[in-house]
């Protein structure tokens, strides 16, 4: 149902105000995004994964509590990976890695057919 011209007028005074009160919160809004924030989780729990890796291989031989404490970290990492792809949702990360209708058996499909296209003689 659309909005009526009076709840329109509002809407334009209500952001007209908001606008000229606080811009800074009116970029914050526009410039930020489920998508945007998930994705940036996801890089921080990346880094966390390595490091608890890294943490557990160079902890092992000498104590099994620091490489335990690396292993909680890595699974917490994953925890927030698992969390926030399901956050993104399956479209959102379509659109993130350019993959169009199809998924990712027609990028499989359409890479082999590009390669075997190319390195076709002609026979």
């Amino acid at each position: 149902m659309p909005l009526s011209d009076e709840e329109l007028k509002i809407l334009r005074e209500i952001e007209a105000q908001l606008n000229a009160t606080d811009p800074e919160l009116v970029d914050a809004v526009a410039n930020s995004t489920v998508t945007r924030a998930a994705l940036a989780a996801i890089r921080w729990a990346i880094f966390g994964l390595v490091g608890g890796l890294a943490i557990i291989v160079l902890t092992f031989t000498s104590s099994l509590v620091f490489a335990f404490g690396g292993f909680l970290l890595m699974l917490a990492s994953l925890w927030t990976i698992a969390g926030n792809l399901k956050r993104i949702g399956k479209a959102s990360l379509y659109n993130v890695f350019g993959i169009r209708e199809g998924g990712i058996r027609r990028l499989v499909t359409d890479t082999k057919e590009g390669i075997r296209d190319r390195f076709d003689r002609g026979e």
